[in-house]
């Protein structure tokens, strides 16, 4: 599966919790996503997510079914780390 990177921008401060999670969880499972992890910008406001997905398309559409915002998202490829190049 391909991966890609997603910016959501957040109208208030996101506070997620387990049930949330979990929900967003099967959401996903449903739409044949997964969510690898996220970064939560200090403000709360912005995350920077990382999903799993067969197309961009498919992320729009568990957004959708969420109600959270898909603001950006861009198809990743492969992995660079400094130790690569040490």
């Amino acid at each position: 599966m391909a991966r890609f990177m997603i910016e959501r921008r957040f109208a208030e401060r996101v506070d997620l919790d387990k049930a949330t999670a979990g929900q967003i969880a099967r959401i996903n499972n449903e739409e044949g996503i997964k969510w690898i992890f996220s970064f939560l910008s200090a403000d709360k406001l912005k995350t920077y997510c990382l999903y799993e997905a067969p197309n961009a398309e498919a992320i729009r559409v568990a957004a959708k079914r969420l109600n959270i915002p898909a603001d950006t998202i861009i198809e990743v490829g492969g992995e660079l780390r400094p130790e690569m190049f040490a």
